[in-house]
């Protein structure tokens, strides 16, 4: 068996986004542009209101996947496709914005924390105009796996062959929230030519007797399987991967496209009213 290895470590840096929300972002910085197929890793957590109560207003996307999870408060969410839902912790969002979507995430809480993640996943130049989609899924819908002193809940991808509420077939992504209890170890399988990371946000770890570093992105090295060991009374992490598209990226803010002249045409669209160009119906349960 072929274990991976930590290859390289990225702090998170603050940033301000929507209407003065601080996030604390690994992918999408100076420091790790993308991580094929993860174009944006963001956390989000305080129980200051004046921090989050302002949340993020309409605005677009083109050319990729938004997939959300809540860890403890509750988010509104309203989409251009008519999408309407009210994400609570322990739930998650899965939004394939394709060609055009325009929508909004405003808290729905007063005080108390909030505290989640927003990956975005890219798209292949195939489907980045394709028909945009969205799932919403409650608390209840994420299967957990529980074994001694492990706690796994399956969002994206297959575990202890429990398979999660969302399946990405253009990176077969996997996403899960592992908790360990002190000296507990994780172990998970991985095709080994699939992007892998870790992100700790409780607790204390370590894999191949090198420490994780809290609130920082941990990118491992390819392999077939990943090694997780808890070393404080209670460890939380998520564990993400995926397969690689390896096509051409060029970013321009809310637009992910292949070309420059893509990203123009995005901006067109946009400022012209014609970026959503379809509507889809919301699934899910």
């Amino acid at each position: 068996m072929n274990i991976r290895k930590i290859d390289r470590i990225i702090k998170a840096q603050a940033i301000s986004e929507g209407a003065g929300v601080t996030v604390h972002r690994t992918i999408g910085t100076q420091a790790l542009r993308n991580l094929d197929p993860f174009l944006m890793l963001d956390h989000f957590g305080s129980d200051n209101p004046n921090e989050y109560i302002a949340g993020f207003p309409d605005h677009p996307h083109r050319g990729f996947v938004t997939f959300t999870y809540m860890l403890d408060g509750h988010m509104l969410h309203k989409d251009s496709m008519g999408n309407k839902g009210d994400l609570r912790a322990g739930g998650a969002q899965w939004m394939k914005a394709a060609s055009g979507v325009i929508h909004s995430e405003m808290p729905q809480q007063k005080h108390g924390l909030m505290r989640g993640f927003q990956l975005w996943i890219n798209l292949p130049a195939k489907e980045k105009m394709s028909t945009p989609e969205y799932q919403e899924f409650t608390p209840e819908a994420v299967p957990e796996v529980i074994l001694e002193g492990v706690k796994v809940r399956v969002l994206i991808g297959v575990f202890n062959g429990q398979s999660g509420v969302i399946k990405d077939s253009n990176t077969d992504a996997f996403y899960l929230d592992v908790n360990l209890e002190n000296g507990r170890s994780f172990e998970f399988s991985t095709p080994p030519d699939h992007t892998c990371f870790v992100y700790l946000f409780e607790g204390s770890a370590e894999s191949d007797s090198q420490s994780l570093p809290k609130h920082s992105l941990s990118v491992f090295s390819q392999g077939d399987s990943v090694v997780v060991n808890s070393t404080s009374a209670e460890t939380r992490f998520i564990v993400v991967g995926g397969k690689p598209i390896r096509e051409p990226i060029v970013q321009y803010g809310p637009f992910v496209m292949n070309t420059r002249a893509e990203i123009e045409q995005a901006f067109s669209d946009y400022q012209s009213g014609r970026l959503v160009l379809v509507k889809a119906a919301m699934t899910g349960r």
